[in-house]
């Protein structure tokens, strides 16, 4: 956009430079060019009162020694000829030229001539001035004189250098000017972009000063910053009612399971019993989509700020705890870590929450016998893992709607889980500038796959001690792991 507008005023300034100078270059061509013609025909007319005489005698004179005299003195020729135009005396550089022979007609006929109009840099023509020698009305013959136009096309040359060094410095002047208004104006708009991006990736807390540029953006400067708090303050009271609602109800429906339980004893009637068994797992269901709508609430509310990770190390306490629960299930479970360490960056507990949520799906739908494999390694510049199954896997259409909130496949209904599991993973990798996959797996199962950015500095203690700290955990302070956060199948 500065380009742009740069450009546009620079155009302006040469046209109008152009428009200015062009008319005056040729003005001060014919100005150089008429000075010394007035000079030549002041000359000329002076050899012309002494001509007339000379020609009536047949002798010239004295007018012979002015012309030599005027030849050596100025270096121009100059020569005296008849009405026949035979030349009667001439200086000793004089030489004929174009343009003489129209000058002498135009004298022979009682009239003063002079050319060229105006003298070009480029053009090599002498200046010719010729006038004519009367004698009571009668025209006896014509002076001519040619002067070499070379001091003039020096004169001119440096009036037009002058000029164009003059619109060379005022279009230089013309771009510095710009380059400043064209920052005043676009500096806002520059902000704006940047500040827009910022929102984009998380930072809700970016604003663009409202006291820059012109006041037409300094109002959408405004307008943008009050539409930003607008919706950041709406993003917070929709996390924050979803977080307080999911934590508000858990104590009414640990109350309501403590109730159902009590009524165990006292059902003697085998379907009441069953119904009583359903009502506690209804109960159970309901508490896991409380905790997952709450951890879906602060994955969203998080800032991306970034740390750094050893993804095979968090890899391995993941599938160290769950090792229990695959063993229990008969699922084999094992960690295939290529590179280590594998540095990844991310937010904080992203890969921790994210292989709690696929191992536990990978795990539920393996079935007894089955197997899972976490993979660890190095991949595009990045940290790929990848979690392994082999369950029925999803078709190709459930697939594009596995991370959407609350879906789950038709045949897995009635198992336990939210439908929030790996739109929880979505929104981690993507605060984390990473990418979630999923395809079906051969011959059979599901390859969910995970890739995360390296750091740019790998080794950095700080980051690296803190992130792997925290290491293990489910990511939020909460238990290990996440309560079966999703079974999105």
């Amino acid at each position: 956009m500065r380009r742009r507008l740069v450009i546009s005023y620079l155009l302006l300034m040469v046209l109008v430079l152009i428009a200015l100078e062009t008319p005056l270059a040729a003005t001060l061509a014919t100005r150089e060019t008429d000075r010394v013609r007035a000079d030549r025909l002041a000359d000329a007319t002076r050899f012309a009162s002494l001509a007339g005489p000379a020609l009536r005698g047949g002798t010239p004179g004295p007018l012979d020694n002015e012309l030599r005299s005027y030849d050596d003195l100025y270096g121009i020729g100059a020569a005296v000829v008849d009405r026949d135009r035979r030349t009667v005396t001439a200086s000793e550089n004089w030489r004929p030229a174009a343009g003489i022979r129209e000058a002498l007609d135009t004298a022979l006929s009682g009239q003063q001539a002079s050319g060229p109009e105006s003298v070009w840099p480029w053009v090599d023509r002498p200046i010719v001035v010729a006038v004519p020698i009367n004698d009571g009305g009668e025209v006896l013959g014509a002076v001519v004189t040619a002067t070499p136009s070379d001091d003039v096309r020096r004169a001119v040359t440096v009036w037009w250098l002058v000029l164009a060094g003059t619109g060379l410095l005022a279009v230089l002047a013309c771009v510095l000017t710009a380059f400043g208004l064209a920052g005043w104006v676009l500096r806002p708009v520059t902000e704006l972009d940047a500040v827009t991006h910022e929102i984009a990736e998380g930072d809700r807390g970016a604003r663009v000063q409202h006291r820059l540029g012109p006041p037409e953006l300094r109002r959408l400067a405004a307008s943008f910053n009050h539409m930003a708090d607008a919706v950041s303050d709406v993003m917070d009271r929709q996390r924050a009612f979803v977080a307080h609602a999911s934590h508000q109800l858990r104590n009414p429906l640990t109350a309501l399971r403590l109730r159902v339980e009590e009524l165990g004893p006292s059902l003697t009637d085998p379907d009441g019993r069953a119904e009583h068994r359903l009502a506690l797992e209804e109960t159970d269901r309901l508490a896991l989509v409380l905790d997952a709508l709450l951890t879906l609430a602060r994955a969203e509310r998080r800032e991306n700020q970034r740390v750094t990770v050893d993804a095979a190390a968090v890899a391995a306490s993941r599938v160290a705890a769950w090792e229990p629960l695959a063993r229990h299930r008969s699922v084999a479970l094992r960690l295939v870590a290529q590179d280590a360490p594998a540095y990844a960056r991310t937010v904080p507990t992203a890969i921790d929450q994210a292989l709690d949520a696929l191992i536990d799906n990978a795990v539920k739908f393996s079935g007894a016998g089955g197997k899972v494999t976490v993979t660890v390694r190095r991949h595009e510049g990045g940290i790929a893992l990848e979690v392994r199954d082999t369950g029925p896997g999803m078709t190709e259409s459930q697939l594009g709607q596995a991370t959407e909130r609350f879906w789950r496949a038709p045949e897995v209904q009635n198992v336990d889980g939210a439908g929030l599991g790996l739109t929880i993973v979505a929104v981690l990798v993507d605060a984390s500038d990473g990418r979630l996959t999923m395809r079906r797996g051969e011959p059979c199962g599901l390859v969910a796959g995970l890739w995360f950015p390296a750091p740019t500095d790998p080794l950095d203690p700080t980051d690296a001690t803190g992130a792997l700290a925290g290491g293990g955990g489910s990511g939020f302070g909460g238990a290990v792991p996440v309560d079966s956060a999703g079974v999105q199948r």
